[in-house]
């Protein structure tokens, strides 16, 4: 999920880890199938493909498990099914708003999964529209620190179209125009810097902060909405300080 940065740079952290690590593969997977499906099965000419790649490779997802999505993807092996993305809006607890990206083969077994999850958890389904503008597609690459300052990560990737680098504590992050990610990743490859994710997400504009109670809340109900296989990513607009967050670990 992506909201407050620093609780995405944990999330991100831990899924290596995680005790759900074959759901989380099979969501990497699903990734990898979709774009080979829609920009075909090379990625030096498919971005998308590439970073889908990438970030599986990150989480330790199997090499032999990537080539068989790929091969789905792009109808050279039989088995893919047909994964439609599909966005719902909410609202979680403390007026948190949420997108919930769901990539399925089952629109109505979809909707009933997020509908559930948010009514057990404090939230409410919104309609299309009235969530949305609250957030902007943007390209973002997250780099581990690993002895870099943001100055480094800056000269690597101003020229790429970049708008800025956020200092996350463990990591930065790089906002790009969703059309400058790849320029932007590429930026920090020629200069020889590691990378754990680029793809493009929903950045919210604005955000709300949350004190402890809320923030376990709302982190509740997106781990619920995670625990569904067909929900992709959760994007929520909420802010949690440094201070609650160690109080929360």
């Amino acid at each position: 999920m992506s909201g407050h940065s620093k609780w995405a740079t944990t999330k991100h952290k831990k899924a290596v880890i995680d005790a759900r690590r074959g759901k989380a593969f099979a969501k990497l997977i699903k990734n990898i199938e979709v774009a080979a499906r829609t920009g075909g099965g090379d990625p030096g000419g498919n971005p998308t493909l590439y970073d889908a790649i990438q970030k599986a490779k990150k989480s330790s997802v199997p090499n032999d498990n990537i080539d068989r999505a790929v091969k789905r993807g792009a109808g050279l092996e039989a088995g893919g099914a047909d994964y439609q993305t599909i966005m719902y809006e909410g609202y979680g607890p403390s007026g948190v708003a949420l997108l919930v990206e769901c990539l399925t083969d089952n629109r109505n077994r979809a909707a009933a999964e997020v509908r559930t999850a948010l009514t057990r958890n404090g939230g409410t389904l919104a309609d299309p529209g009235s969530v949305s503008y609250l957030f902007s597609r943007k390209g973002v690459v997250v780099v581990p620190k690993t002895g870099l300052t943001e100055d480094d990560v800056l000269a690597a990737v101003l020229d790429a179209g970049a708008e800025e680098v956020n200092d996350l504590g463990e990591a930065f992050e790089v906002v790009s125009e969703p059309g400058d990610l790849v320029a932007a990743r590429t930026g920090l490859q020629e200069a020889g810097i590691d990378y754990d994710s680029a793809e493009v997400q929903f950045v919210p504009s604005t955000q709300v902060p949350l004190d402890e109670e809320g923030a376990r809340k709302v982190f509740r109900l997106i781990d619920a909405l995670e625990d569904s296989d067909d929900v992709q990513n959760v994007y929520a607009n909420f802010d949690v300080s440094d201070e609650i967050m160690e109080a929360m670990d």
